[in-house]
């Protein structure tokens, strides 16, 4: 029976009804709460510590809450607006930027980017921030720092109203600073694909650093997901104001060409021998095949993760986190063990996958995905009919495939089945 509750969860539940916090912000608007509090019933880096908005506990997104800090040892909670949704339709219509990697470096590999500052890095020294940017900067900053002091004005979800927070000598961290003749841009970087990003992170660093440099101050958010740089650049139209942050332009780029066509997805189609449906794994509901890759690759990259490690540290919920890890074991990528607590490998196959160059990795994962009936018979129907196949036909192509679900569950699966043909559709316009 899957489990609904993390450990963060359980947590604050506790600490709410210990503290009445609800009561307080229904009351006040806010709650403070230092850390030494949180610390009585878990670390507080670990309960306070939420990237995505996915990523909150229960009972902050039912009450539509988040958390901020406002100095090292205290937090204040309330019905903030903290997070920002990315442009997922206008993303998927830009075009990608081909750019090659310096042959003479042998100390940073760009097939293996399995990190934040690898992805930094293999960004600025193929000369992709440069080109983003639209001149020479280079690499000054990174790490942990101090915001100093400041106050700024935060959207209320609830009563459309604006709260004041003052910030005194808070922690912020910055992925790369990069300084050019006029201008410093600080990076934040996610290695997942995600839909939304902590508005803090960009914010807490712009306003320390527009008090110590007189260069214009660029916030941009970065997201590498199989191997694609998808950079997001913005600008906050009041400094004081948290929410006033807007997107000025979006970028994508990629080491290297993509050189994948349609011929070799046909070619796999043709060959590829069509394996019986594993009987202890569902049929997937995961529609961001993207994120299939990336958790694999972050179970690759650290040996192994817990199901824990994986709702707590990465881009999805409890639910997604059961969903993505299962669709992942459905194509052989990886494997679970019970030794101590569920546990997440690489298989064998998954892991030679992963090293293989964007093409080689690509291609490996369309044949593991046409092995599964369904999938190959929805591929060739989309093939045969020159547009993609619609709910009732891959319903009825999984009928017949003898998929064993209800009505309602097979529709949603359906949906995966077309998610994932439309990325295999989609690798083939890359380039």
């Amino acid at each position: 029976m899957m489990s609904n509750k993390t450990k963060n969860d359980i947590a604050w539940e506790s600490l709410f009804e210990t503290y009445n916090i609800l009561d307080e912000i229904n009351e006040k608007s806010l709650y403070k709460i230092s850390a030494k509090d949180i610390n009585k019933l878990r670390e507080a880096r670990l309960m306070t510590k939420f990237d995505h908005h996915i990523q909150l506990p229960s009972i902050f997104r039912q009450n539509h809450l988040t958390i901020q800090p406002d100095s090292r040892g205290t937090y204040v909670i309330g019905r903030f607006e903290s997070y920002k949704d990315l442009p997922q339709k206008q993303s998927q219509s830009i075009s990608i930027q081909a750019i090659p990697f310096p042959e003479n470096i042998e100390t940073l590999n760009p097939i293996n980017i399995y990190s934040e500052a690898s992805s930094i890095l293999c960004a600025y020294n193929a000369g992709i921030i440069d080109d983003l940017l639209g001149q020479e900067v280079w690499f000054t900053v990174s790490g942990r720092m101090s915001t100093g002091r400041f106050s700024y004005f935060i959207k209320n979800f609830k009563e459309n109203t604006h709260c004041e927070i003052s910030v005194d000598n808070s922690q912020c961290e910055i992925d790369g600073g990069f300084e050019g003749d006029d201008i410093f841009a600080i990076i934040e970087a996610k290695n997942q694909d995600v839909d939304d990003f902590l508005i803090r992170q960009l914010y807490y660093p712009y306003r320390l650093w527009t008090k110590k440099t007189g260069k214009k101050v660029i916030p941009i958010f970065l997201s590498y997901s199989n191997d694609i740089f998808s950079f997001y650049i913005y600008e906050f139209r009041d400094n004081k104001d948290y929410n006033s942050i807007e997107l000025v332009e979006q970028k994508k780029y990629q080491i290297g060409s993509n050189d994948i066509e349609l011929k070799d997805v046909i070619s796999i189609l043709e060959r590829v021998k069509v394996s019986p449906e594993p009987l202890e794994v569902p049929f997937p509901q995961a529609n961001v095949f993207t994120r299939v890759i990336d958790l694999l690759i972050q179970i690759y990259s650290n040996g192994l993760l817990s199901q824990e490690d994986i709702t707590t540290n990465y881009a999805f919920d409890i639910r997604q986190s059961h969903y993505y890890t299962s669709a992942a074991i459905y194509l052989g990528l990886i494997e679970s063990s019970k030794q101590q607590g569920t546990i997440y490998l690489a298989t064998e196959r998954g892991s030679n996958i992963i090293q293989k160059t964007s093409k080689g990795r690509n291609l490996a994962l369309v044949e593991r995905i046409l092995e599964k009936k369904v999938f190959n018979k929805s591929l060739q129907l989309y093939l045969r009919q020159g547009e993609r196949p619609n709910l009732e036909q891959v319903i009825e192509i999984m009928k017949i495939a003898d998929i064993k679900l209800g009505s309602e569950t097979m529709t949603r699966r359906a949906q995966t089945v077309i998610a994932w043909i439309d990325w295999i559709m989609s690798i083939t316009q890359l380039s």
